[in-house]
């Protein structure tokens, strides 16, 4: 990610400090091999982390709290994983599964929730070209309990007359 442009952001996760050591030294041999080696090198000297974990729980935890736009899992069991994972664009499911490849080959839509927004937002999809409609119904017993409910919360907003119109269903007793 980091050839992209001098934002950037590219942060490796692991609970490994041997692994974390041996990926920084492949960066430093490999950097000088790079075509945009210095657009590289400011993303990696400004927004890049490498974060030592103390397991894979606090790696998801971690990971969450980044809520990536591409998220590999380059783990031996990325199914269970991926189960504590909430907040990612995308997630590449296990060592063989480069983002590259969603990139270029995968197939699936790559306008991606970009800085964080995956904690509230979703891949670009079908569904965002739908117009849709929320249907909502209750029964008169349902309105009479949550009516009751709706008074209150109107009320206390000061909204009268939301009050009296969730109060127009409330059975008598």
């Amino acid at each position: 990610q980091a050839e992209h442009d001098e934002q950037a952001q590219s942060i490796l996760i692991s609970p490994d400090a041997k692994f974390l050591d041996a990926v920084e030294a492949s960066i430093h041999k490999l950097l000088p091999t790079m075509e945009r080696a210095e657009i590289i090198e400011a993303s990696m000297g400004t927004r890049a982390a490498m974060i030592q974990v103390t397991d894979l729980s606090q790696a998801a935890e971690v990971s969450n709290r980044i809520a990536p736009e591409h998220l590999e899992l380059s783990v031996e069991d990325p199914e269970a994983l991926c189960e504590e994972i909430r907040h990612a664009g995308a997630i590449f499911m296990g060592r063989y599964t480069a983002e590259a490849l969603g990139d270029y080959c995968a197939g699936p839509n790559h306008v991606l929730p970009t800085s964080g927004t995956a904690r509230f937002s979703s891949p670009l999809g079908v569904y965002d070209f739908q117009k849709r409609s929320s249907l909502i119904g209750f029964s008169a017993s349902g309105a009479d309990r949550m009516g009751r409910v709706a008074s209150v919360l109107a009320r206390g907003e000061g909204l009268t007359a939301h009050a009296r119109s969730a109060e127009y269903r409330i059975e008598e007793d």
